[in-house]
C-alpha cells in the first residue's frame, strides 16, 4: 500500500453509513495536502497546529455537504490567533479531487510559543460560509468558541446552528517514515445522526456550555442510545489508527464498527488548490478611482498584492487597473 513515503489512501475522503445506528460519517487523511498547505507559510509551530486541525475539519465536512462550489470555515478570536481560514473547492466533474486551501493570522508579540494552541485563540466565534455558486444566496451560520478545541467548537455549531449531533475525532502532527523525510500526518473521523424531519429539543436552553445545545438535548430516547453507542465504539480508536500507514480507512471501519454494519461509498480525492489569479486582483480593484490607486502605489510606481493563502505575489502597473484606468491589462491605452 505504500508509494515512496506517500501511502495509498492518503489525501482522501471515504464516506460511510452505519446502518444498524442510523449514523453517518466521513474518514479523511490529508498528509500531502497538510504538507502543501503549510509550506506556503512559515507559522510557529502553535499556529501549524490550528490550521491542521482545521483544513482535516473542513475536508470532513466540506465532502459532508456535497458542494457544487466552496465551504469557509473560519475561527476569529481575541487571542493572539486572531483568524483561522480555510476553503474546500467541490469538485467540478465526476472524479476530479476537491481542492483545500487555509491561512491564519495572528500576533507573533503575544503568541505564547510552548503554549496550548486552542488557547491562543481566546474569546471569538466559529463561522460556516457555505457558497453554492452563481444564482444562489450564499449562508453564513455562527456559534461562540465554545469547548476546548475547534473540533469540539465544530460539533457545538452543528448542535447549535443544525440541530445534528456530530462527533469528530481527529490526529496531526509531524512524523518520519524510515528513510524518509519529515511531513504532516493527519486524520479524522466525523460522525453525525442521520438528518430528522422534525429534531427532539428539550427545555429552552442547551446543556452545553454557555446554555448551548448539545447531542442529548436534540435526541430522543431510541437516537439518543445509537448514538451513545457508536460514541462508545469511537472511543476506542487509536491515534495510529488514524494517522498510521498500516490501517486502511476501510479496515479502521470495521475494527470499530463491525457490530454496526458498517457501509462505505466513493472515496473523494482532495489535493491542495487556490484560485487566486492577477484577473481576480484586479476585479477587486475594479471598484477604487485612480485616487485610490494612487494611494495604493508603492514608491517604484506598482500596485502590488499577495495571496494570503499561496503566497503568490502580483506586480502590476496602476494605469491598468481601477474604475478609471488609462490602459488595458496588456499596457495597450
Amino acid at each position: 500500500m505504500m508509494i515512496g513515503s506517500k501511502i495509498a489512501w492518503d489525501d482522501t475522503v471515504l464516506p460511510f453509513q452505519l446502518d444498524r445506528s442510523d449514523v453517518r460519517g466521513r474518514v479523511a487523511r490529508l498528509d500531502g495536502v497538510l504538507d502543501d498547505v503549510l509550506k506556503q507559510h512559515d507559522y510557529p509551530p502553535s499556529v501549524e497546529a490550528l490550521v491542521a486541525e482545521m483544513a482535516l475539519l473542513t475536508a470532513l465536512i466540506g465532502q459532508t455537504i456535497k458542494l457544487r462550489w466552496k465551504l469557509s470555515l473560519q475561527v476569529r478570536g481575541d487571542g493572539p490567533a486572531r483568524l483561522i481560514a480555510t476553503d474546500y473547492y467541490g469538485p467540478t466533474k465526476e472524479g476530479e479531487p476537491a481542492r483545500i486551501r487555509a491561512y491564519a493570522s495572528f500576533d507573533a508579540e503575544r503568541l505564547e510559543p510552548n503554549g496550548d494552541p486552542y488557547d491562543q485563540v481566546g474569546k471569538g466565534y466559529f463561522a460556516v460560509l457555505i457558497d453554492q455558486g452563481e444564482g444562489t444566496v450564499p449562508y453564513q451560520g455562527i456559534t461562540p468558541i465554545a469547548g476546548g478545541s475547534l473540533a469540539t467548537c465544530a460539533e457545538t455549531y452543528f448542535a447549535q446552528s443544525e440541530q445534528l449531533p456530530t462527533r469528530f475525532e481527529l490526529s496531526f502532527g509531524k512524523s518520519t517514515l524510515a528513510g524518509g523525510p519529515e511531513s504532516w500526518r493527519a486524520g479524522g473521523m466525523m460522525m453525525q445522526m442521520m438528518p430528522k424531519a422534525s429534531p427532539h429539543v428539550t427545555g429552552e436552553g442547551g446543556s452545553a456550555e454557555g446554555g448551548l445545545l448539545s447531542a442529548s438535548d436534540i435526541l430522543d430516547d431510541d437516537a439518543e442510545e445509537n448514538w451513545s453507542r457508536a460514541n462508545v465504539l469511537l472511543d476506542t480508536v487509536d491515534e495510529l489508527e488514524l494517522i498510521g500507514p498500516t490501517v486502511q480507512p476501510t479496515e479502521l471501519l470495521v475494527r470499530l464498527f463491525h457490530e454496526e454494519q458498517p457501509r462505505v461509498f466513493d472515496t473523494q480525492p482532495v489535493k491542495f488548490g487556490c484560485t487566486c489569479s492577477e484577473q481576480r486582483v484586479r476585479d477587486s480593484l475594479s471598484i477604487y478611482s485612480a485616487k485610490d490607486i494612487g494611494h495604493m502605489t508603492t514608491e517604484d510606481g506598482k500596485v502590488t498584492a499577495d495571496c494570503q493563502f499561496c503566497g503568490a505575489h502580483y506586480v502590476l502597473d496602476p494605469a491598468t487597473v481601477g474604475f478609471e484606468a488609462q490602459k488595458a491589462a496588456d499596457g495597450e491605452a
